[in-house]
């Protein structure tokens, strides 16, 4: 079915109860993506040895997060729902083990509050994503060029130390993921459509890592500005 193709009333029933269940199964996983991560972060923070493992290996662990996300992307459509959902879990237990240093660098009422922060930022502009009759098409070049400046920003600050920084640096995270939030929640709905409406595995999975690392940058802006350190 093309894109924008006038249907029947029937058909646009049966396309948005697809777009739907598409969505259902899009947020199941980022769910689920989310709560590995969660749990490993606990279980790896409350063992002495397992967190000093982690440290040690903290580096190897984030080049392994960056190589396995980039492979997921580029195989994400060319992989079974098995090896996609196998890619999608491991790089959210790999993501658990890294952020379990997180409880070392703030208190956990802070990342408590900053995740449900986010948890609430979320949902509201996933909703708005979802229900806007607005084209959001036209965020793309600014979101793309602010995503950039982000990654740039970040890796100054890797070695120039600047409190100033720090802050510029969160607040815009915070504008740039929680507009990708909603663009991203309305292209995938599009995107889904323009598959004709496929129901592979693959392609919902493929969606709820897009989503996910929406969220988890999300929540690491909100925690750097609203986070009260050790």
């Amino acid at each position: 079915m093309t894109p924008g193709a006038r249907l029947n009333p029937v058909g646009q029933v049966l396309a948005e109860e697809s777009a739907r269940l598409f969505m259902a199964r899009v947020y199941r996983w980022m769910f689920a993506g989310l709560g590995i991560t969660a749990a490993t972060s606990i279980v790896t923070v409350s063992s002495e040895a397992l967190l000093a493992s982690v440290l040690q290996l903290f580096y190897p662990l984030l080049i392994g997060e960056l190589v396995l996300v980039l492979a997921f992307s580029f195989l994400a459509h060319r992989v079974s729902g098995a090896v996609a959902a196998l890619m999608f879990l491991g790089y959210a237990f790999l993501t658990g083990l890294t952020f379990s240093v997180l409880f070392l660098a703030y208190e956990l009422g802070s990342i408590g509050q900053a995740f449900a922060v986010t948890a609430g930022g979320f949902g509201a502009l996933s909703f708005y994503g979802t229900v806007t009759k607005k084209d959001l098409s036209g965020w793309r070049t600014f979101l793309m060029m602010g995503l950039f400046g982000v990654v740039i920003a970040g890796a100054v600050q890797l070695f120039v130390r600047s409190p100033m920084l720090d802050f510029v640096w969160s607040f815009a995270s915070v504008i740039v993921f929680a507009g990708l939030t909603a663009y991203d929640t309305q292209k995938l709905r599009q995107f889904h459509a323009s598959s004709g409406y496929s129901s592979a595995a693959s392609l919902a999975i493929n969606g709820a890592l897009i989503l996910y690392l929406d969220f988890i940058n999300l929540f690491l802006a909100i925690l750097r500005l609203l986070g009260r350190r050790r």
